[in-house]
């Protein structure tokens, strides 16, 4: 089993800045792809950016230039540093951790946070 947990959720104006972090847990040997999604009221979840475990990203055209996404392998934590915030941005934020290796040898895919909600607002 692996579980994920979001933090550093909350609420802030126009333009500030806000950090996520997501750490994974179990029996964990490595993790392929980390990222993070999200899900505005009454839309579909949709990528924010990826990492994989090389450090390879890939941002959303709309957070390009504004968030950030890095990780530590060793700790299976990824970041997401989300700066000139839009209320746009407001959603529930998830973490995901894709392809991962057991410590048995096995993989297993698409594992999901419960989600941690940004609200960006004045």
């Amino acid at each position: 089993q692996v579980q994920l947990l979001e933090s550093g959720g909350g609420l802030v104006q126009p333009g500030g800045s806000l950090s996520l972090s997501c750490v994974a847990s179990g029996r964990i040997a490595s993790i392929n792809t980390m990222g993070w999604y999200r899900q505005a009221p009454g839309k579909e979840r949709e990528l924010v950016a990826t990492i994989t475990s090389s450090g390879h990203t890939n941002y959303a055209d709309s957070v390009k230039g504004r968030f950030t996404i890095s990780r530590d392998n060793a700790k299976n934590v990824v970041y997401l540093q989300m700066n000139s915030l839009k209320p746009e941005d407001t959603a529930v934020y998830y973490c995901n951790a894709d392809r991962v290796r057991t410590i048995f040898g096995d993989y297993s895919f698409a594992h999901w946070g419960a989600g941690t909600l940004v609200t960006v607002s004045s």
